[in-house]
């Protein structure tokens, strides 16, 4: 019975339908969907009855023209590199300073997907390898004819604190639809626009409204003056910070240090913050700041060039100091009294700034928390929009789903993200907390990296290439 299943299929093709068939199924387990299954006579049919031609742009059993081969060889590239893109890892370019020293502009990093686990796409049918728009123009790159529920598979691991991570990016739900705009936080424009009216009223000598009242306007006016856009969360540009606090940790910024739970950070070696540097009047040399790391882009000056404000880690500012144009430096921190409205929750209440903030906790999922008028900003854009429940504040009472509430249980973790480069760093301070279901994955290796101050060759930084991410 072997011996003539064997010469009808021939012993190799048996091979290939075997270890096939072993990892789909193991697949499938992992998907923890079995109707996945039914997938399994379409196998048996591609390598051993071969009834269907599951390549109709090929001729069976006849050499075909060899655009033909290309188009088949294109056709299962893209097919297996989407497929590698989902459950295992993609790639991912630093385009910003934000993660400066630990991260370089122009690192481009092997991100790992199953470390956390893959999520399933939530809008699956797309134009691979782009994340939401065809390039050159403001056409969607995907559809949302099918749209599937968060799915998480298992993965190797949990995130832990101080992991750096590529997440979606929780506010860039809404985007304005015009291309100098995409890349600006909607809520900063609405947050703007809503100060702006605000100002109007104060000059004008008119009564002046609640904060909300004044959000509400001013989303009512971008939303006139705009085309808006809105993403899933599959679809929304992909970050990465590190992870400062993880579910259940309650942070706090004091003087520019991050405590967590009551502990002080453990030290990261690429952490920097702005320095004012004191020079005798005259720029420094730009080759030589490039050559110790310092890009001339992160410089500026006074206007008679006596003061400098540049991002230094300890170690750079070591060399700095050994300039003989420096006679100073000092790090910049700000004062703990100083409010700035673009910090989140962006409410006069929590009068924090980049350098002294919080305690803030971090909700867990499953964690009850008392919500009261004063700290639901802090939690208003959970309940409401990350966990889709109706929320709303009528006559001093908070109603959720129609029902007045006094507590509150999260149905996801959350996250909070930083920036190494703590003062040039828009992050968790400017937005708030990354759900569950934002995380994208955790960089792993940095496989290519290329200085834009620089020309090929000497723009390749070979010396980083091939490092593990820490």
């Amino acid at each position: 019975m072997m011996k003539q299943f064997i010469e009808k299929y021939g012993l190799r093709n048996i091979i290939r339908f075997s270890i096939t068939l072993i990892l789909y199924i193991l697949w499938v387990i992992w998907l923890n969907n079995y109707w996945f299954l039914i997938g399994i006579p379409i196998i048996v049919d591609i390598y051993l009855t071969k009834k269907v031609n599951w390549t109709p742009w090929k001729k069976r059993y006849v050499k075909n023209h060899w655009l033909i081969e290309w188009l088949d060889a294109l056709i299962f590239a893209v097919v297996a590199v989407t497929i590698i893109n989902i459950f295992l890892f993609q790639n991912y370019k630093i385009p910003t300073g934000s993660m400066e020293k630990s991260l370089l502009i122009g690192d481009h990093l092997y991100v790992s997907k199953i470390a956390y686990g893959p999520r399933i796409p939530q809008t699956p049918l797309s134009i691979p390898f782009m994340q939401h728009t065809i390039p050159g123009t403001d056409t969607k790159s995907y559809v949302e004819w099918i749209k599937l529920p968060y799915k998480r598979l298992a993965g190797l691991g949990k995130i832990k604190r101080d992991d750096p991570v590529v997440f979606n990016f929780p506010t860039g739900d809404t985007v304005c639809r015009e291309k100098e705009l995409q890349s600006v936080d909607y809520y900063y424009i609405v947050r703007a626009e809503a100060e702006r009216l605000k100002l109007i009223d104060q000059y004008a000598k008119q009564p002046i409204k609640s904060d909300r009242e004044y959000y509400a306007l001013g989303r009512s006016e971008v939303w006139k003056q705009h085309d808006l856009l809105v993403r899933p969360v599959d679809r929304r540009d992909n970050y990465i910070k590190r992870c400062v606090a993880i579910p259940g940790d309650t942070l706090q910024i004091i003087s520019g240090v991050l405590y967590v739970n009551g502990q002080r950070q453990k030290e990261i070696p690429g952490l920097q913050y702005d320095f004012a540097v004191a020079i005798d009047g005259r720029r420094l040399n730009e080759k030589k700041l490039t050559d110790i790391g310092i890009s001339p882009e992160d410089i500026s000056y006074n206007s008679n060039y006596t003061v400098m404000q540049v991002p230094l880690t300890d170690a750079l500012a070591y060399e700095m100091n050994k300039n003989k144009l420096v006679q100073g430096l000092e790090i910049l921190i700000r004062k703990p009294d100083y409010y700035d409205n673009k910090m989140f929750p962006h409410d006069s209440h929590f009068k924090w700034n980049l350098d002294y903030y919080g305690p803030l906790y971090i909700p867990a999922k499953g964690a009850t928390i008392e919500i009261t008028l004063n700290n639901l900003p802090l939690y208003e854009r959970i309940i409401d929009y990350y966990e889709d429940n109706d929320l709303q504040v009528k006559d001093s009472i908070i109603y959720i789903n129609g029902e007045p509430a006094t507590h509150y249980t999260f149905k996801m973790d959350y996250y909070w993200m930083m920036g190494d480069n703590r003062h040039r760093s828009l992050d968790s301070r400017y937005w708030g907390y990354v759900p569950e279901d934002h995380i994208v994955g955790k960089p792993r290796l940095i496989w290519l990296s290329l200085n834009r101050d620089k020309h090929f060759p000497a723009n390749i930084r070979l010396k980083r290439m091939l490092h593990g991410i820490r």
